[in-house]
């Protein structure tokens, strides 16, 4: 027997879904362990590391494993380890602007909004407090995303740029382009 998933996932036509799932974080007070660890199964390659973060990835995208360094000496047990969060990646700028638009509308807000250099992103809670990142890619291609980690640009702001999410969406509508916007 055989069931259509689809027939059973209803989708109103107003709400845009994300393309893909990007990548997932994982928060760790063994981040040397655990880097050797995915190297090893996944067959991974290091994108970007330091001591409170590793970026890997196993194909072309930017990153597919997140490991987050924890301190051990204040974290609560449940924060020592496991998911960080599961990020999910949209086709274009303007529906991540929209989908922000549409969850603020049903009074869901994001706890943080960040531009990492690689990506523009959205972090909201669940009822359970898991953590979700909504997404889009900040760069045509991993040749220009390369290019920018070249250029030592992340080091200025190694967790990234917060922004506010209602000023984003104001210069996106207002028309200026997306580098403009996301600077």
């Amino acid at each position: 027997m055989t069931v259509d998933v689809a027939a059973h996932m209803p989708k109103p036509t107003s709400v845009i879904s994300p393309v893909k799932i990007s990548h997932y974080g994982i928060r760790t007070t063994r981040i040397g362990i655990m880097k050797d660890w995915y190297l090893t199964v996944l067959g991974a390659a290091i994108v970007f590391e330091s001591d409170k973060v590793c970026l890997m990835t196993f194909d072309d995208e930017h990153h597919r494993v997140a490991l987050i360094h924890v301190d051990d000496a204040h974290a609560p047990v449940s924060e020592k380890g496991g998911i960080e969060h599961v990020a999910m990646s949209y086709a274009r700028f303007g529906d991540l602007v929209s989908t922000y638009e549409r969850l603020k509308a049903a009074d869901i807000k994001p706890d943080a909004t960040v531009n990492h250099g690689p990506t523009t992103s959205f972090y909201y809670s669940d009822p359970d407090g898991n953590h979700l990142e909504l997404l889009v890619d900040n760069f045509a291609s991993i040749e220009k995303l390369q290019a920018w980690f070249e250029t030592g640009a992340h080091e200025r702001h190694p967790g990234g740029k917060p922004f506010d999410p209602g000023e984003l969406a104001r210069k996106f509508h207002a028309g200026e382009r997306e580098p403009e916007v996301l600077t």
